[in-house]
């Protein structure tokens, strides 16, 4: 069992991540290998370079893997995320600076989906900031860990300590409604105490393990961050448990039509640098009004005020067919809008999609088209989830 330290899980209760693109080329010179890579092979994955490391894609097949998340269990190597540490005197206004969620309200062991914001006010990242003793982590995308902290690195004073301990942690997820009982037989505490976005620390070997009720599913899940040399004995406890509910080794390719039914943002699809949170729709991890003014306020301000000319928007497909990265959105002969991430959703079997759309074609229950290499494709915008009853708590 991984050993949790103090009274965390249990008395400390009142994370989404990988945003990367799969549709996006690997533009990495090395391709790392992750401390599961092995893992995957012995099990049939069909692996594929992705954000500079060798990702498993999928193993017995997208639509197997994603059903057995939404309906059992599903075990996922997200160890080419990259994790950061901040400490030292002035840590929390540092992150209050460089985040646009109000990490001043998070007390220890408690977690919070942000944004990091460039000076025009562009999303540079989405992350998780877990408060812990003594100590931040920040959780950022794996294809922006050098980037990311090269920003934080240039506005950091000098009271703080910044360290990039992307490449010495591993992080396992396990998603779906059985996963909390996966979790209590590798525990040593009561995973049900454990409140959503909220974080729990133990040890193995004298080794830190964090622990958090957080994913990119929907479903109810715990994420599971650890050194490297752990990974292994973590992956071979969780198969063998979760054997009982038919646990599945889940890849890239099931986490992205699982994230696509939630409606869930992934980066260098749906955002990027030329993006403002209020188009994307994420203004609800936006604090303009907190003490501490952060990276790229004004900006974001002067986007709700004059109200947001394009919305991140959600559509159904009503023909045979499946929306792609970069099609036009059309309302007749207009043009308004483009597709950023599209998918054949498993549990809806239909095509899905997103994309900015120009107010007000945006509007729920409008009918629209997707020009998919010339041939229109029907399809209605929705208010999203996709997937309006999922076992997350």
């Amino acid at each position: 069992r991984l050993h949790c330290a103090g009274e965390a899980p249990a008395l400390h209760g009142s994370l989404n991540s990988d945003p990367g693109s799969l549709m996006t080329t690997d533009t990495h010179t090395e391709t790392r290998n992750t401390p599961l890579t092995q893992k995957h092979i012995a099990l049939g994955a069909k692996m594929v370079p992705f954000a500079g490391y060798k990702m498993p894609i999928q193993y017995a097949g997208i639509m197997a893997e994603h059903k057995a998340v939404r309906e059992s269990v599903g075990l996922f190597d997200l160890s080419h995320m990259g994790e950061f540490e901040v400490a030292g005197p002035g840590m929390l206004e540092f992150l209050e600076t460089m985040t646009t969620n109000d990490v001043g309200a998070l007390y220890p062991f408690q977690a919070q989906y942000s944004l990091m914001l460039n000076d025009d006010g562009g999303i540079v990242d989405d992350l998780l900031v877990y408060h812990l003793p003594g100590r931040a982590m920040l959780v950022v995308n794996a294809a922006n860990i050098e980037k990311d902290f090269d920003w934080l690195q240039s506005h950091c004073p000098d009271t703080v300590k910044l360290t990039n301990k992307s490449y010495d942690t591993a992080l396992v997820a396990i998603q779906g409604p059985k996963s909390v009982e996966v979790m209590k037989e590798i525990v040593d505490f009561n995973p049900d105490d454990l409140k959503y976005y909220h974080a729990a620390e133990g040890s193995v070997d004298g080794k830190t393990i964090v622990f958090s009720r957080t994913g990119y599913t929907g479903e109810d899940g715990f994420e599971i961050y650890m050194p490297n040399e752990l990974a292994e004995g973590c992956w071979d406890a969780a198969m063998q448990i979760g054997a009982q509910f038919d646990i599945k080794p889940v890849g890239l390719g099931a986490r992205d039509t699982l994230r696509m039914e939630m409606k869930f943002a992934l980066y260098g699809n749906d955002i990027d640098d030329t993006t403002n949170p209020i188009e994307a729709g994420l203004g609800w991890v936006v604090k303009p009004d907190k003490a501490i003014t952060f990276i790229g306020r004004d900006k974001v301000v002067e986007v709700k005020e004059n109200k947001p000319q394009r919305k991140l928007t959600a559509f159904t497909i009503d023909d045979r067919g499946i929306p792609r990265q970069g099609c036009d959105i059309c309302v007749g002969d207009e043009t308004v809008g483009t597709v950023t991430s599209g998918t054949q959703s498993p549990s809806l079997g239909k095509g899905i999609g997103l994309g900015y759309v120009h107010v007000p074609h945006n509007k729920i229950g409008t009918s629209i088209e997707i020009d998919v290499r010339g041939r229109r494709l029907a399809a209605t915008i929705i208010k999203p989830p996709f997937m309006k009853n999922t076992s997350h708590k």
